[in-house]
């Protein structure tokens, strides 16, 4: 597939997104972009979650791991599994009572204006890393695919990225996002079963062969329990699953903000409910695409892709797709999917950033009525460039599989949130505000330490995704220190 190929292929899909953008963006008002009027259909913010938790990273990152990490991915999503029922029947109820646009106002209500402040703050920095770890993803992939090929600067490539986001978004937000969200997830579906299909046609196999073949059980360990020392052990992927669900859905705006577009409380438990069983089967048909495209490339003798100089098996699916010879349905397929996983997340981080600045540091709803869509449109700019910015520096210091890199990022900057929203919910303890922020900034920073121990001097024992919980109880010990009555 050439590079001016899958240009045209990217002008047509964003001239879909724009048409959607067109019809949903009339009424520009701040309560459509904030909160799509209440109005969303659960079935279809459900489906729309699906491509939204997945992201770029999933598409590329999840198949990419299998080599390293076998199918030991599936631990951390049944833990997933469970954390989306604690966010439908626990967190999502206090939302709902409060009536909230930005879910950290419930942090204003129960502890005061520096914990409002607080929370916002680490879910901003969450949100610009998270999305930014996403966007990076496929502009590398862009890059190394087509804009190589015309000598254009990845930072050229990273600044197109975010221009086409913020076209399609400006003006309808989240109202937006819901129906753009629900065909992004269409095309990447399709996309990833499509690939399966072409693979296991080229290799001469049935889906049923692929499934009971020798070589897939070289990957196909899923439940890892040899030592408890060990990071992929299932009882801390388990748990680290099952926190990072709380906290990177259930305590993030981005996530949060479309679930607060259904009509009712009911609406959006079953929303969140039947995403969730989704979400798990179709994370294990990604680890069975990762499987397959590395038995592939060993058939043909298909060298991972370099990076820098280093082998980068994030880009191995969009080599095998777009120049192992599998023949252009799989090309235009795969480009679809790609772009539609990476931007169905990164459409709607900017939208949650631009509305928790808003909404928690600027405190929109009390600036005069006349100024109030002007602010707003100026930070959805401003949120745009900084993306920019975070992106380019990646491409700089980012050394890891993309996935493990988001993972463990969340664990440093997710933890705060959780500590201070189970405080407040399991707890009938008030705090003294001022000094909030201050544990906060010492349980992440007591956590990175942690985190630096060599596994040496623990024994063996190597610190992975149980740092969210580590980080959240650290917070929480923080609180009780500075409780009051």
């Amino acid at each position: 597939m050439t590079p001016l190929m899958i240009i045209s292929l990217i002008s047509a899909y964003f001239g879909v997104l724009l048409l959607i953008s067109y019809f949903t963006g009339k009424n520009d008002s701040n309560a459509d972009f904030f909160k799509a009027g209440k109005k969303s259909p659960w079935y279809l913010v459900a489906f729309g979650m699906i491509g939204a938790s997945l992201s770029g990273v999933t598409f590329i990152s999840v198949p990419g791991w299998v080599e390293g990490a076998k199918f030991g991915y599936m631990q951390v999503v049944f833990g997933y599994l469970v954390g989306y029922f604690i966010i439908a029947y626990v967190l999502m109820p206090i939302y709902y009572r409060l009536n909230v646009t930005s879910i950290y106002e419930y942090l204003l209500q129960r502890f005061g204006r520096v914990s409002h402040k607080t929370g916002a703050f680490f879910f901003f920095i969450s949100r610009v890393l998270g999305a930014s770890f996403r966007l990076f993803l496929v502009a590398i992939v862009l890059q190394q695919f087509v804009f190589n090929a015309w000598n254009v600067p990845f930072e050229i490539t990273v600044v197109l990225s975010i221009l086409l986001i913020w076209i399609y978004t400006f003006r309808g937000g989240i109202k937006t996002i819901v129906w753009t969200d629900t065909l992004q997830t269409l095309f990447m579906l399709v996309a990833v079963g499509l690939s399966i299909y072409f693979i296991n046609d080229k290799i001469g196999w049935s889906f049923g062969e692929f499934l009971s073949s020798e070589e897939l059980k070289n990957y196909n360990q899923m439940i890892f329990v040899d030592s408890f020392l060990e990071k992929n052990h299932f009882i801390k992927s388990f748990l680290g699953g099952l926190f990072i669900a709380v906290c990177m859905t259930g305590l993030d705006q981005d996530m949060m903000q479309k679930n607060l577009t259904c009509k009712s409380l009911k609406d959006a438990q079953k929303n969140m409910v039947s995403f969730s069983i989704v979400l798990v089967a179709v994370n294990f048909v990604f680890l069975l695409l990762g499987a397959l495209l590395f038995i592939y490339a060993e058939k043909f003798n298909i060298a991972t892709p370099l990076m820098d100089g280093a082998p980068k098996t994030d880009l191995l699916f969009p080599e095998i797709a777009l120049n192992s010879g599998l023949g252009i349905t799989l090309a235009v397929t795969f480009m679809l999917g790609l772009i539609a996983a990476a931007y169905s997340s990164a459409d709607s981080a900017l939208t949650s950033l631009t509305t928790s600045y808003c909404v928690d540091f600027l405190s929109i709803d009390k600036k005069p009525e006349e100024d109030q869509k002007k602010i707003r449109k100026r930070i959805h700019i401003l949120m745009s460039l900084l993306l920019v910015v975070v992106i380019i520096i990646f491409k700089h210091v980012l050394d890891r599989n993309v996935i493990d890199s988001l993972l463990t990022v969340a664990g440093y900057t997710y933890g705060p949130l959780l500590g201070l929203f189970a405080f407040g919910i399991f707890t009938n303890y008030k705090v003294k505000d001022k000094y909030v922020w201050l544990v906060a900034i010492v349980s992440v920073l007591t956590t990175f330490a942690l985190a630096k121990i060599p596994p040496e001097n623990l024994f063996g024992y190597k610190v992975g995704y149980e740092l969210l919980p580590i980080n959240g109880l650290l917070t929480f010990i923080g609180l009780v220190l500075i409780r009051r009555k």
